[in-house]
């Protein structure tokens, strides 16, 4: 009697305990995400609140506590209390989110739906590689503040055609993962654009003369904060964090309705947070022209 009641006394703090795990938001008995109770974690945009390892943490404890209070008997009172793993899909989704602040839910969607950002996209290895061959010729070329779009303060810039052949295969990954296969062709140059640590880009849109409906670069040596606004409505914009080593994808309505700008160093905050700026440079590709 006094193993059974041992045994009783253990299933029924298992009980409670997975029970504190799913009220908390982390997972309920069907298996399915729960948003968190927590105030600070129940908008999309503050998802980056609870990181990632937060909820595989609790997942798999509570995976354990599963699984010891089966072995107890306890499987008819103790359902699935983890959520099937994240497809490729979800995870971008969730990820995104965490780059994203909209003014509004109508310009947050419009973003979602034209804006990708993927985190860590280059290994540092690879930055390290572009650098290695971008450096040489920057570095004799002057920061000017006269662009000739006047969109621009800070900055030297070029194009390049040809490269070496292991930053063509990082540049090839980048064109597979921005541009879809019913695009235009791609433009042959890629645009190379040095921002000193006090430069910025002023709000514009790419001239749809030059360029197609998709704009995708890779940002070396700093983060930034980039800023899409509405070009009908300026009270309707979001802010894009754009990580060192991240690859941004601007399409459709973000390429052609959103004005886009670098925030300057001293307006280089997201979500009541400082993002330090420091000397960037983009590596960015686009397609030919389908407006003219």
């Amino acid at each position: 009697m006094t193993r059974l009641s041992n045994i009783n006394l253990l299933f029924s703090s298992l009980k409670k305990t997975v029970n504190n795990i799913s009220r908390r938001g982390i997972t309920n008995v069907s298996g399915n995400f729960r948003r968190s109770r927590h105030p600070n974690l129940n908008h999309a945009n503050d998802i980056d609140n609870c990181g990632r390892g937060f909820v595989t943490t609790h997942t798999s404890s509570a995976r354990w506590l599963s699984s010891v209070a089966t072995l107890f008997g306890g499987n008819d009172a103790v359902q699935s209390t983890t959520r099937d793993q994240p497809t490729q899909s979800e995870n971008e989704k969730t990820q995104y989110f965490r780059y994203l602040a909209a003014t509004d839910k109508e310009t947050e969607q419009v973003l979602l739906d034209s804006m990708t950002v993927i985190h860590d996209f280059l290994s540092e290895t690879e930055e390290q590689s572009l650098l290695d061959e971008i450096e040489p010729y920057m570095q004799r070329l002057h920061y000017e503040n006269d662009h000739w779009d006047d969109a621009i303060v800070g900055y030297r810039e070029t194009e390049r055609k040809h490269w070496r052949k292991e930053n063509k295969v990082i540049l090839q990954r980048l064109k597979d993962k921005a541009f879809s296969s019913g695009s235009t062709s791609l433009l042959q140059h890629v645009h190379i654009l040095d921002l000193e640590k006090n430069g910025y880009i002023k709000a514009h849109v790419d001239a749809v003369r030059f360029c197609g409906n998709t704009i995708a670069g890779v940002s070396l040596l700093s983060s930034c904060v980039m800023r899409l606004v509405n070009t009908e409505n300026k009270e309707k914009y979001g802010d894009i964090l754009l990580n060192r080593r991240s690859l941004y994808i601007m399409r459709d309505a973000a390429r052609y309705n959103f004005t886009h700008e670098v925030l300057k160093e001293s307006e280089s905050v997201f979500r009541g947070e400082i993002v330090p700026r420091d000397r960037r440079i983009s590596v960015i590709c686009r397609n030919e022209a389908t407006q003219t």
